[in-house]
Formats: C-alpha cells, structure tokens, sequence
C-alpha cells in the first residue's frame, strides 16, 4: 500500500489547478439590435439566470440606471430609448460589483436576501459566509 504522501501527490498531478479565480465568472455581454428609436435586449433574461439574481430586479436596477422606461416582452427586455451595448454592459458591470461580488473574497457565490423586520436587503456569501447590505 502507498503511502499519504504518494497518494496525495499523484491526486495534485490529475486536477487542474485554477490559476486566476476571477476566469471562473465571466459576466455575459448584452445582445440586441434597435428597432426605431427602441432597443431590444435579446439575451437580459438569459444574463439575468447566470447572475442568479431575480429578473424583475435587475430590470429595475438598469432601467432606474438607464433613467429609461421599459418592458418585458416574452424573454426579451424592450428599452424606449436608444442605448448603446457599451453603456448597457458597463451598467451590468455596476450590477454585478453591487449585487453579486462577495466584497470579502471576490467570489460570484452569492444570494440577495431580504430582512422583512428591518427593510434592508444584504449580499451573503455562500463561500466564505460574509453579509453585507447593499442599497
């Protein structure tokens, strides 16, 4: 029989070592077109599941960031006004720094909770445990 240290260092030899955490978490790019002075958000939804966060929540954030009206029409998001997919994915960026990004370790491995007793929404890390209160 081998002995621990055998074993231990052939394991280390099959695994794939991840070098940089932060490859791990890509955050998607927004896919759309305009139609007239609308733009229509094909894949928001799509962004939305990978983030794991509720729809309803991140439309609210890029419409009040946007400072435009807008509606879900099927499983696209429709904006009444015209906005680039540069200031679109940059808002997204905001999103996921305020909304996903454990601020203690850096990891996407979050949930947005709610306090009904005190009114205050928080971030809590589902990797290292850290809450924090987000706006």
């Amino acid at each position: 029989m081998e002995n621990y240290e055998t074993l231990l260092e052939e394991a280390y030899k099959k695994i794939k070592r991840i070098e940089n955490q932060k490859d791990r978490f890509e955050i998607p790019k927004i896919e759309g077109h305009f139609e007239g002075k609308k733009t229509v958000l094909t894949n928001f939804y799509q962004i939305a599941s990978y983030l794991r966060r509720n729809p309803e929540h991140f439309q609210k954030f890029i419409l009040k960031e946007l400072a435009a009206a807008g509606q879900k029409e099927n499983d696209r998001l429709v904006l009444n006004i015209r906005v680039p997919s540069s200031k679109i994915n940059q808002k997204i960026e905001e999103y996921v720094r305020e909304y996903v990004i454990c601020k203690e370790c850096k990891k996407p491995d979050t949930e947005l909770l709610r306090d009904s007793h005190v009114r205050v929404s928080y971030l809590k890390c589902l990797a290292c445990g850290a809450k924090h209160p987000v706006k």
